[in-house]
């Protein structure tokens, strides 16, 4: 299993919003007041709204240094694969940004099966957007949807379990959902008379 999709997803596929021209987009620190890192019930540490969020809104930008999917393996080689914890979040082909170095709060976001938030990639630029109104005193989330690797070991999905408690809970950050095994197939009954 790559090293470099370890981060609990951080968005492994996050939406891209075409870049119209050349635009230069402002670093978007969290607001004053908006979010909080406190303890959560999902996982560790969690970022809490502190006040209503409305739907739309870009609520923070997910910094970290910048580096290369070779640099971001090499950084955590050293991991046990049974290890789901790292800040990774892979930007393009070339970009992964390490929340672990230079990061700011949003490292801290969680994953949710059904999240209030989204990431999305402008500008190569990491954003993570309100995808409904979320209430003061709610955990900000979003679905990490970490991709699946034919490399990755048979316990994969109990390695990247998901803990969020949604009722459409899938079990697993990972993406796409692991395919459940079909029933199995009664044999026919046939007709006829008994002796």
């Amino acid at each position: 299993m790559s090293q470099r999709k370890r981060k609990p997803g951080r968005g492994k596929r996050p939406r891209q919003r075409a870049a119209r021209g050349k635009k230069t987009v402002a670093a978007i620190p969290p607001r004053p007041g908006m979010v909080r890192v406190r303890r959560s019930r999902v996982h560790g540490r969690g970022v809490f709204a502190l006040r209503r969020i409305r739907k739309g809104t870009r609520i923070i930008e997910y910094l970290g240094d910048r580096v290369s999917h070779r640099q971001a393996d090499l950084r955590y080689e050293h991991k046990p694969i049974s290890d789901n914890h790292t800040f990774l979040f892979i930007v393009d082909r070339s970009v992964v940004i390490d929340g672990g170095a230079n990061g700011n709060e949003a490292r801290f976001i969680n994953h949710s099966c059904d999240p209030n938030c989204e990431s999305l990639i402008d500008d190569g630029r990491v954003f993570i957007e309100a995808v409904r109104t979320i209430r003061p005193g709610e955990e900000i989330t979003y679905d990490y949807q970490i991709g699946r690797d034919r490399a990755d070991p048979s316990n994969v999905d109990e390695i990247f379990a998901c803990r969020c408690g949604a009722q459409r809970c899938r079990g697993s950050m990972l993406w796409p959902p692991r395919r459940r095994a079909p029933a199995p197939r009664r044999a026919p009954r046939r007709a006829g008379k008994n002796t």
